[in-house]
């Protein structure tokens, strides 16, 4: 059984409420004749996803330049995943060869690159911000790619000082470089990546708010599917099925019963059945921007305690969204949610409610800033953030609804309208 974070990996995330309405019928195509009725009525969204701009992602690299001088830093350096496509539009997966890119505070950004991959990686620097300002310094594979760094760092005059390092880069790529350039001092350069990518901008939340949309539609149209019987596999691929005919890569993990009890699943099967607690919770991705949705639902009709924990999980979720503001510190909004769960006696502390109430999203499922306890960040607007209260009971089942959220300027909305029944989980 795959597991909530195996689908982050996997899985490639109108401001205001969403329609939940499914759109109207396709005509029917022999791919899609052994789908469900619903997830053939579904149309692509796709043509609504507006790709982000090389100068967009220039002024992003401006920013991050800024943030340096401010900080002192000479430079960052940042391999292949999120940040090095969030700055430049290249997508690069990580291997044990170094491919890097050395943006400095000031001058000509440089690339330490595998010679084989020279003319793949110049290919998508072209079509970005540093398609002319930038060189590509190429090692074979019997060469030390260190000494290709230290020789682009020579070349901006850049021999001591603070060089930040991007937090995802490898160790062994972050020990190559201290021992090929001694003379600088190396710190994360997490105040210069996040600082650029936890507040979005109008377009980042456009492309956030139709990969929430997406998301619902989709879990609305396999809802409307399911049958008793049907094994979590059948329903990942419905909801998998019902992403692709929106237009977009998507998926979710779906725990049933007692797996439900455990945030992150079980590897234990479980099949549908009427009265059975359902809880679902993926997303997709839109140009890199992505969507991270539960729901939770029984097909048939819940126990009184079914309906009873629902009432204060909705509960604890509309704390959490009435506590977040600009100003505001992440963790007051993990406390209002967890204190009406404990209120309610599902408590002490962690004991119902076991994870933090929620995570910044956009590009990265999970990213800064995180809403739990300890972290004092002052929310601002723009920031976007997951509220997504549990109570897990172990044995029986669990509840969690998860919606995301934006700070504005007078306190946080969602991007999807809520759930507030477990038999009607979208309505009538």
């Amino acid at each position: 059984m795959s597991t909530r974070r195996s689908f982050l990996k996997l899985s490639s995330l109108s401001v205001g409420a969403a329609t939940l309405g499914l759109s109207k019928p396709l005509p029917a195509r022999a791919d899609n004749s052994d789908l469900p009725g619903p997830i053939v009525a579904l149309e692509s969204l796709a043509d609504q996803a507006r790709p982000v701009t090389a100068e967009e992602r220039g002024a992003r690299i401006e920013k991050a330049r800024a943030l340096m001088l401010e900080q002192g830093l000479e430079g960052i350096l940042l391999t292949g995943g999120t940040s090095l496509n969030y700055f430049t539009g290249v997508s690069w997966s990580l291997s044990e060869r170094l491919f890097a890119l050395l943006l400095p505070a000031r001058g000509r950004a440089f690339v330490v690159c595998p010679a084989f991959e020279a003319e793949r990686a110049r290919e998508q620097l072209a079509k970005g911000p540093l398609a002319e300002s930038s060189d590509v310094l190429t090692w074979e594979e019997h060469e030390d790619p260190y000494k290709k760094v230290a020789t682009g760092l020579s070349s901006l005059n850049i021999q001591s000082g603070v060089l930040g390092i991007e937090e995802t880069v490898q160790y062994q790529f972050s020990e190559g470089m201290a021992k090929s350039v001694p003379g600088l001092d190396y710190q994360r350069a997490t105040s210069v990546t996040a600082g650029c990518r936890m507040t979005k901008d109008a377009h980042e939340l456009e492309l956030m708010q139709l990969a929430s949309t997406v998301t619902l539609k989709a879990y609305e149209a396999t809802y409307r599917s399911l049958e008793a019987g049907m094994s979590q596999a059948k329903i990942r691929e419905l909801i998998s099925a019902a992403h692709d005919r929106l237009g977009f890569s998507g998926g979710a993990m779906v725990l049933i019963g007692s797996g439900s009890a455990l945030p992150h699943g079980s590897i234990k099967p479980e099949t549908l059945r009427e009265g059975t607690i359902v809880l679902i919770d993926g997303g997709c991705g839109v140009e890199g921007y992505r969507s991270d949705i539960s729901r939770t639902f029984v097909l048939g009709k819940p126990t009184q305690k079914m309906t009873d924990v629902f009432a204060i999980e909705v509960e604890a979720q509309d704390a959490a969204l009435a506590a977040a503001g600009p100003g505001i510190p992440c963790e007051a909004v993990d406390a209002a949610a967890r204190k009406v769960i404990v209120d309610a006696g599902f408590g002490p502390d962690y004991k119902y409610f076991s994870h933090r109430v929620g995570h910044g999203i956009g590009m990265d499922g999970h990213e800064w800033p995180y809403l739990v306890r300890g972290n004092r960040l002052p929310m601002e607007p723009g920031m976007t953030f997951s509220d997504e209260p549990g109570i897990y009971l172990p044995g029986e089942f669990g509840v969690r609804l998860e919606d995301d959220m934006i700070i504005t300027d007078s306190g946080a909305k969602l991007f999807t309208l809520q759930s507030r029944s477990l038999e009607r989980p979208f309505g009538d």
